[in-house]
């Protein structure tokens, strides 16, 4: 990091430090409720329950290889220059239970994940064999050739090899990703209790603002938020509920608001700066409480979060996002994202971070901590950093090219080239960490 310290202004009596201000919108929401979902529904959920396995699996010992089951003692002495001669008394498929048994001299043809037959106590597999020569030939093919010796076991899956009956297989509170949901297959349940999915209500705010589709008007521009929000609801695993775009009056702000209360958290954008028509603010004023509404922070300074009533009592998170792009994002990022997870159950909210050389100096003229929009790639020498171009919080473009935001802390007047810069990676995209 550079040595610069220099503070430039005092900071904002008014204004939370990012730590202050996530720790309380987290400690005000508590995880959702318990619910079955179909387990095709339950990726990225946390499990509410603990699985046991109701059986061994697997429930009786299988082969692991397309080969021949045999006796291991049968083929002691078997070599590629002497292979020893079996005779082939059958063939097995996988799900067929079988009835014949293994004698001395003898072999069974077997596929992957049949039914060890009784005798036999190992697998050769089929490469190890002389099948390939004697396929074309009829007369040949009631015996066969082992090239190899195998020892006791070899090749086969032992009954309650991945888990036994009893087993604590999944415990509660297991994040369940692909693996996981197999796992909950493979015992044959179809629906398990998992932390609820959260609802996100998003609404937008401005008179500027027009809906995609809509021919544009003169100092009009199209509503872009709601879209990067709601998606990033969706790659969080939330669910999101667009309200719409909410005009700069009290009234019709008030009106969006309250239809967004049947969610778990909502979610404005603009509205929430020290403007006349600001109005957010004024509407939690009315149905609720605000925490706080400023954040030492650049870009996202002005950040609006309480608390709104319902009829019946119950309070509803608000997080008011400022209205440009680049600081709703910055702040979804940082606020509501972790609070997502929490209502998930979710207990770990961090984003990697790496540390990188800068290629770009970045500048701090407000003793704010700075969110630098780059680009990560690796190098022999590790990872460098460099900023995607201007990043002025109207430019979206520059968070698009983004896979991580370097950190400047407000203490530090600039990070210059050369430096080492913590870097929240928000993205991992492979073509630039290969």
């Amino acid at each position: 990091m550079s040595k610069t310290t220099e503070h430039i202004h005092p900071f904002e009596p008014d204004m939370l430090s990012v730590e202050d201000a996530l720790e309380r919108i987290l400690g005000s929401l508590r995880p959702n409720e318990l619910q079955n979902e179909n387990i095709l529904d339950t990726l990225g959920l946390i499990l509410g329950e603990k699985i046991y396995a109701p059986f061994d699996m697997p429930q009786v010992a299988d082969s692991a290889m397309d080969g021949y089951a045999v006796r291991y003692q049968d083929v002691s002495e078997a070599n590629q220059n002497t292979p020893t001669l079996l005779s082939v008394i059958g063939e097995i498929s996988a799900g067929e239970v079988p009835s014949i048994s293994i004698k001395s001299k003898t072999a069974v043809k077997i596929m992957t994940g049949a039914i060890i037959p009784k005798g036999a106590n190992a697998v050769v597999p089929f490469e190890l064999t002389d099948e390939l020569i004697r396929k074309g030939n009829l007369d040949q093919q009631n015996e066969i050739g082992i090239l190899t010796t195998v020892g006791e076991g070899n090749n086969i899956r032992p009954a309650g090899e991945n888990f036994q009956a009893g087993d604590l297989i999944l415990d509660i509170n297991t994040l369940l990703r692909p693996a996981e949901i197999g796992v909950l297959a493979t015992i044959g349940k179809s629906e398990v209790k998992v932390v609820r999915r959260p609802i996100i209500g998003i609404l937008a705010t401005g008179n500027e603002l027009a809906q995609l589709g809509h021919q544009l008007d003169p100092g009009e521009i199209y509503d872009s938020n709601t879209y990067s929000i709601a998606s990033a609801i969706k790659n969080v695993g939330a669910i999101p509920k667009i309200i719409g775009i909410a005009k700069d009056t009290f009234q019709d702000t008030e009106k969006k608001i309250l239809s967004g209360l049947n969610t778990d958290i909502l979610i404005s954008s603009a509205g929430v700066s020290k403007g006349d028509y600001d109005m957010v603010k004024d509407v939690m004023s009315k149905h609720g409480a605000i925490d706080f509404w400023s954040i030492r922070m650049r870009p996202a300074k002005p950040l609006a979060f309480g608390m709104l009533s319902k009829e019946n009592g119950e309070l509803i998170p608000l997080i008011g996002l400022p209205g440009n792009p680049v600081s709703a994002m910055v702040a979804f990022e940082e606020f509501c994202r972790p609070a997502i997870l929490k209502l998930m159950g979710r207990t770990n909210f961090e984003r990697p971070v790496i540390e990188a050389t800068l290629m770009d100096a970045i500048h701090n003229h407000d003793s704010r901590r700075v969110f630098a929009r780059v680009i990560v790639s690796r190098t022999n020498n590790g990872f460098e950093a460099k900023l995607t171009g201007a990043q002025g919080s109207n430019l979206l473009t520059s968070m698009s090219k983004a896979n991580g935001l370097a950190i400047c802390p407000e203490d530090v007047k600039m990070l210059d080239v050369g430096a080492l810069v913590k870097v929240k990676m928000i993205d991992w995209p492979e073509d630039t960490l290969l």
